[in-house]
């Protein structure tokens, strides 16, 4: 289980993936908007963040650079309306894990989450063994 964090502007899109991801036993903790988002991260440290290219008071892509200053090789999946060629040159730039068109199925969503929780879990299995 990962603690997630789903940060959009959409009150059913926060919705849905708080339903989803719980149901998948992932804590979920959620923001409206970009500072919320920012200060919930900070504090929780959540091991995967979904981001909403588009949030009030801020650009997706100030919030995710905000994010890299704390936690570098924080997992990020952004999620977007505009999944156009332009918007995943985008995505590669800012070093976004993946990229979701917010029209995605909940089969897309959670083989998201498995791409990045996996390995996560089996870094720390690893670094737990060591110590």
């Amino acid at each position: 289980m990962a603690n997630m964090l789903a940060v959009d502007d959409d009150e059913k899109i926060r919705e849905l993936l708080h339903v989803r991801l719980r149901r998948k036993r992932h804590p979920v903790m959620t923001a409206s908007d970009g500072q919320k988002g920012i200060e919930l991260f900070r504090l929780e440290r959540p091991q995967v963040t979904m981001l909403d290219f588009e949030v009030p008071d801020r650009d997706g892509r100030a919030v995710l650079r905000e994010i890299r200053a704390v936690d570098p090789p924080a997992p990020v999946i952004m999620l977007t309306g505009d999944g156009t060629e332009a918007r995943e040159k985008q995505t590669g730039e800012l070093g976004v894990t993946e990229l979701l068109a917010i029209w995605f199925s909940l089969h897309e969503l959670e083989a998201a989450v498995n791409l990045v929780v996996l390995p996560a879990d089996q870094d720390r299995k690893k670094r737990a063994r060591r110590a």
